[in-house]
């Protein structure tokens, strides 16, 4: 393509403006150089026009008490112009901007000048004179949306030439460059990606905190020694898991889940073989596990005897084998049956050869399918093991050796749970199958074995929640019944008193208070069972043997007691001299530091005990010294605790104090104020992190210490070096307060702000604060007075029904059935509100609806209606247990994936009304909603639309109507006074204190999109139900990344509203997210405290659960804005309102590249403006900040060269008064 050059040179500075010689004129490009402190977009000049492009850029902070110079020939470097470096010059060439300028080496500043390149001298007599030219053009193309920046160096701009084959950029491109650009934009990508990796990073300081793997290797394994001619408790052992059964089920009553006559609708005991154990043969208790209640931590403990760090959770869905020992290990031999997820990690985990596994497929994990028949396979996989024994010999002996296991997975309970809830009928049926299973087990290995020497365990790894999930440390999860008999196993305890010891309100309803109740932790389990087969203990477990469970004699018991206490010295021994090669200054464990107190001398001490035959003495000393033992591996474990929760505090409390001063730098003072540096400040920060990092060195610290301490050193370091920003950005922002009466309305304010951060933090316990917060902001609009609602009045009266509406969300209980007609009538109101908008399209958008647009907004609501059918169908067929029909599966795929693809359909004739693409999201997105919703999820999907859509429009009336107001009051009151001048020229204007109540409100909705439908702060709350609709085979990566779709759908829109409101509100992009990711941090320090890993396992759940997802929702807020800028890229925004004030005006700032230009005079949109040219000579409002003079030359000028400028769309109410063009004297 042809170059085209521009027809003339404008040079605007403060000595006004001028046109240069026709013979300049020829050859010049068009250049706009500004140091005025008052942006010039506001003239309507930032719109492309003729053959050229003029563009004001708005972006640079000039000293204006340096003398500007003025631009002169340009002949020969094709592009030339005069600046200082803090001011901004923009030379436009057919969309290619860029500017030479010399390097002072001398001084090391960076003046730009404005010369002849064919001679060394600067042209202006006050510009600083230096000894040599350098040319450092830097070319930068930014698309209209300001998203992308490219740019390169190294070339000298000889001749036009060498300029046309080097560099055409694409075209319809701005191409410009300044330094306070370079840096928004750097600093806005570089400050997400610092966000989320930051944030990653200490998400996973709890477990290295709080959760530190406790596996040590290199201990010396112990046993009780027994004579010769005497045998261990049992020569074998049968564990029966049942996957998911809560402790309260087991032993409640029932009526019959299926009834057959009358007589089974009298409650009675589900698992009535079980029961008889506990009544009449062995001892039973309730198991405590701990969190997270999965199923791979759960075995661990139950099978190794230890406690896996909570990160091991993400290991337990796949073959990962248990890098440790375990009971299974420590056997002679073990067979085991059940699922292909829990039984391959124990035998690759163990020595070759050593357990055997029998898995059913994967294909039989369909929770659209009756679970029973999962544990039916392994009843009749363990009959057909000890049948073939009668006909294979070898199989035959080696099942009749000793310290065998057999270790049967039952997972039907864990899959119904999930599917119907523990409440269900199909899940109360499953105790009865596996009661009625492990009876005829028993039975059979009785007759096989006919010896009773067998000991047989039934436990489960965790329990199941009332909504059908499990993994927090709710009560429901961590409570599993423990029942023991056989050979070893003490009888039952009965008590002659009306409720037995161990019994409390929990067990009051399961009719057994006259047995005694043993309650045990989970990893105590692995304890009992190596004694009873007389195995040594795994390495590494820290579990105590129950002697309650056992029926030795009291001289066994205190051996017994004595060498569990002794195993678990060995791990305390290890685990210190391991901590003492790696610290420069060991701080031992008193109670077993003390040379009369040491671990060898005590153990002596109850071996003498033993042999005295003191054995209940020996027992409570042996009970004791595991007490300090456990005690001992606490200390060693938190030893570095009080060192990296602080390092974790300061680097929180860093990332706050940088994220807030960059948000002052960028986004208040526009770059003005440059990082100020010292040779003594970065020597003193860089001194702190290279002792920190050599303390890690010493201590063979993990790689993420590294990473917490680079952090808090770089954050604060950032800080410093910007500490003039802060206090510039203190005046601009609180200089204002200064009255009595402003004092206390500020602090009024800040209190209010302060209680709702708060608030939120309750909100996590307790939902209904939520509730409270949107009644209360339902009268937000009322706060401005009468006027404002009359003016405002359809906006107010949606936002106050949808708060109100939104209020009832979380007094819904969280704990959801599936609801079939709810789910129906939420997708119908989708349906019909696409409906509404295609009828009346024409009359939202002012303006005729594009055909195909229409037609694709059309097939939205048509997958809307499929959805919602599809879905009807897969519910009711699942619910029947008649499984997911494949042609319902294949159809909610496709409906799903279309939907989701539609937006990238209206690109075909694209629709760039801020409406349309927000009618087009929700559109987008309603399908999703239908297929995974269970219950009221659908409706809440409409009124949060409603409610995110009235507070757009409400935050921007609020800035109009709050500006006019302002206005007025500036231009009745006496006080000439004026707020500081903007001294950039961005075409965004500079946030101010109003806008932290928009980010609090963004805050508050992100709470909300969250917890509206889920449980009190607990991941496990949403239901899998939906999920089966379309994955109904066992898969908990895909299923939850389904489910992660659905959570994510109400962030988006968010992310997509927040994005328009910073187009309207005529903030820069990102600046908005940037206040909010400061300030949710907030939470996320306060949840870090209050992390715990003891108390009730409620507790420790429920800590961990509320930081972890705090922390996610900050990494949420980054990764939603980049969704909002890819949303509001290309799209027309409205932008301000009429004045509203009686003297005021209505100013917003353009926020976007085809948003609303506009300014006290008048507004023009740059979507209408674009690409549009007028036949005859623009016209240019006139502004208060320029004088008649100045109008008149820039009219002269544009009469001149015939330059044809878009008018702005006459508002009389704004402008009413246009220079005329006049021809040259």
């Amino acid at each position: 393509m042809e170059h085209q050059k521009p027809r003339a040179v404008l040079v605007i500075s403060q000595q006004g403006f001028r046109t240069l010689s026709k013979e300049v004129l020829k050859e010049s490009s068009l250049v706009v150089t500004n140091t005025w402190p008052f942006p010039l977009h506001g003239m309507g000049l930032d719109v492309n026009v003729g053959p050229s492009s003029l563009h004001v850029v708005s972006s640079g902070v000039g000293d204006v008490s340096r003398k500007p110079i003025i631009s002169a020939s340009m002949q020969q470097a094709g592009r030339l112009s005069t600046l200082e470096w803090k001011a901004i010059t923009y030379i436009e060439l057919d969309g290619t901007a860029g500017f030479p300028f010399s390097m002072n080496k001398s001084s090391r500043t960076f003046p730009l000048h404005s010369f002849d390149p064919s001679s060394t001298r600067p042209i202006d007599s006050g510009a600083e004179r230096v000894d040599s030219l350098a040319y450092y053009p830097l070319w930068a193309c930014h698309t209209p949306d300001h998203r992308r920046l490219s740019y390169s160096h190294s070339f000298k701009p000889t001749g036009e030439d060498r300029h046309r084959k080097r560099h055409n950029p694409p075209k319809r491109r701005r191409c410009f460059i300044t330094p306070s650009s370079v840096m928004a934009v750097s600093s806005r990508a570089g400050f997400l990606a610092v966000a989320v990796i930051f944030h990653l990073v200490y998400i996973y300081s709890i477990f290295d905190i709080y959760f530190v793997s406790p596996i040590v290797s290199g201990m010396k394994l112990v046993q009780i020694e027994r004579p010769e001619n005497s045998k261990a408790p049992a020569d074998r052992l049968v564990l029966f898991v049942g996957d998911g059964l809560r402790a309260d089920k087991a032993f409640q009553s029932f009526p019959d889940p299926y009834p057959e006559s009358e007589d089974d609708l009298t409650p009675r005991p589900l698992a009535p073989f079980l029961r008889s154990r506990v009544l009449e043969h062995g001892t039973f208790g309730v198991s405590h596990t701990r969190v997270p209640t999965e199923s791979r931590p759960g075995h661990v403990a139950l099978i190794a005897g230890l406690y896996e760090d909570v990160s091991a959770v993400a290991t337990g869905w796949k073959l990962n084998p248990v890098n440790f020992d375990s009971v299974f290990n420590r056997s002679r031999h073990t067979w085991s049956w059940g699922s292909p997820d829990i039984l391959p990690m124990f035998e690759q985990g163990a020595v070759p050869g050593r357990v055997d596994s029998y898995t059913y497929g994967h294909e039989f994990e369909d929770f659209s399918q009756d679970a029973l028949q999962l544990d039916f396979w392994v009843f009749d996989h363990v009959k057909e093991l000890f049948a073939d024994a009668a006909k294979n010999d070898t199989l035959d002996a080696a099942l009749r050796q000793d310290k065998v296991v057999f270790f049967l997975h039952l997972l039907g309970l864990d899959t119904n749970g999930h599917s119907y809830r523990p409440y269900s009928k199909e899940y109360l049926h499953n105790i009865k199958v596996v009661d009625q299973g492990v009876k005829e087990i028993t039975e059979m290995i009785g007759n096989f074995y006919a010896d009773d020497r067998t000991a047989f365990v039934f436990t489960a790894d965790h329990g199941m929640s009332d909504w059908g999930s499990h993994g927090d440390g709710h009560p429901n999860n961590t409570r599993t019944p423990l029942i023991t008999w056989g050979s070893g196993i003490a009888p039952p305890v009965l008590s002659s008193d009306s409720v037995a010891p161990g019994h409390d309100e929990y067990s009051s309803d399961w009719h057994l208070d006259e047995i005694k109740r043993h309650d045990v932790a989970q990893a105590d389990i692995a304890a009992l069972m190596a004694y009873l087969i007389g195995v040594e203990f795994p390495a590494n477990s820290v579990g105590e043997l129950p002697l309650s469970y056992v029926s030795s004699s009291i001289e066994e018991k205190a051996q017994a007691a004595l060498i569990n206490a002794r195993e678990i010295l060995e791990m305390y021994r290890v685990k210190e001299e391991q901590k003492k090669a790696t610290e420069l200054r060991y701080r031992p464990f008193q109670p077993l530091s003390d040379a009369g107190l040491a671990p060898e001398r005590r153990v002596a001490a109850i071996q003498r005990l033993v042999d005295a035959g003191n054995y209940e003495e020996a027992i409570e000393e042996s009970a004791a010294l595991m007490k300090i033992a456990l005690e001992g591996l606490r200390y060693l474990q938190t030893y570095d605790w009080l060192f990296l929760r602080t390092l974790i505090t300061i680097g929180y409390l860093g990332w706050m104090a940088f994220a807030l001063t960059i948000v002052v730098d960028l986004h208040v003072l526009r770059g003005s104020q440059l990082p100020s540096r010292t040779t003594l400040g970065t020597t003193a920060f860089s001194s702190v992190l290279a002792a920190l990092y050599a303390s890690f060195i010493i201590s063979k610290s993990p790689v993420t210490y590294y990473a917490y301490g680079f952090f808090p050193v770089v954050f604060w370091e950032e800080v410093w070096a910007r500490r003039s920003s802060l206090i510039e950005g203190r005046k601009v922002l609180f200089g204002h307060i200064k009255t009595g009466a402003s004092i206390f309305s500020f602090l009024l304010n800040l209190v209010a702000y302060i209680g709702i951060i708060v608030s939120l933090a309750l909100g996590y316990i307790h939902r209904e604060v939520l509730t409270v917060i949107y009644v209360l902001a339902a009268f937000w609009p009322m706060t401005y007075g009468l006027r404002f609602l009359q003016l405002n009045s359809l906006l107010s009266v949606v936002w106050f029904f949808s708060c109100l509406v939104m209020s009832v969300f979380t007094l819904l209980p969280a704990m959801k059935s599936e609801d079939i007609p709810l789910i129906v009538a939420g997708g119908i109101v989708m349906a019909a509100i696409g409906l509404a908008y295609l009828i009346w399209e024409d009359r939202l958008l002012a303006k005729p609806a594009l055909p195909i647009s229409r037609a694709l907004t059309g097939i939205q609501i048509g997958l809307i209606l499929l959805a919602i059918v599809v879905t009807r169908s897969s519910a009711i067929s699942l619910q029947a247990k008649a499984g997911l029909p494949r042609g319902n599966q294949v159809v909610g795929w496709i409906v799903l994936v279309i939907s989701l693809l539609m937006p990238l359909a209206q690109r075909l004739q694209p629709n760039s009304h801020y409406k349309h693409s927000l009618m087009t999201m929700f559109l987008t997105c309603a399908p999703t909603f239908v297929i995974l919703t269970i219950s009221y999820e659908g409706v809440f999907y409409v009124a949060f639309s409603a409610l995110l859509v009235a507070w757009v429009g409400l935050e921007h009336r609020v800035f109009v109507f709050s500006k006019g107001t302002e206005e007025d009051r500036r231009s009745s009151s006496k006080d000439t006074a004026s707020k500081p001048q903007d001294a950039s020229t961005s075409r965004f204007r500079a946030l101010t204190l109003a806008d932290a109540r928009v980010c609090l409100f963004f805050f508050v909705l992100l709470q909300s999109a969250f917890f509206s439908t889920g449980n009190v702060a607990s991941v496990s709350s949403f239901s899998l139900d939906s999920v089966y609709r379309l994955i109904p085979i066992f898969d908990p990566f895909s299923q939850g990344a389904l489910l992660v779709v659905k959570l994510m759908i109400p962030f988006a829109l968010i992310s997509a509203n927040l994005g328009i409101l910073n187009v309207r509100l005529g903030v820069a992009p990102s600046s908005l997210f940037m206040v909010v990711m400061a300030i949710s941090d907030v939470l996320t320090l306060y949840f870090f405290w209050v992390v715990k890993d003891e108390g009730s396992w409620l507790e420790i759940g429920s800590t961990i659960s509320h930081f972890v997802i705090a922390s996610l929702l900050c990494v949420f807020v980054a990764l939603l804005e980049g969704v909002s800028a890819l949303f509001i890229s290309g799209i027309e925004v409205e932008g301000s309102e009429p004045k509203v004030g009686q003297n005021g005006t209505a100013a917003a700032a353009s926020a976007s590249a085809g948003g609303t230009i506009a300014n006290g005079n008048g507004k023009t949109s740059g979507a209408e403006t674009r690409g549009k040219t007028r036949n005859e000579p623009g016209k240019l409002c006139p502004s208060s900040l320029f004088s008649d003079e100045t109008f008149s030359a820039f009219n002269l000028f544009f009469y001149n060269h015939q330059i044809n400028v878009p008018r702005h769309r006459p508002d009389r109410r704004n402008c009413s008064t246009y220079f005329k063009p006049v021809k040259p004297r």
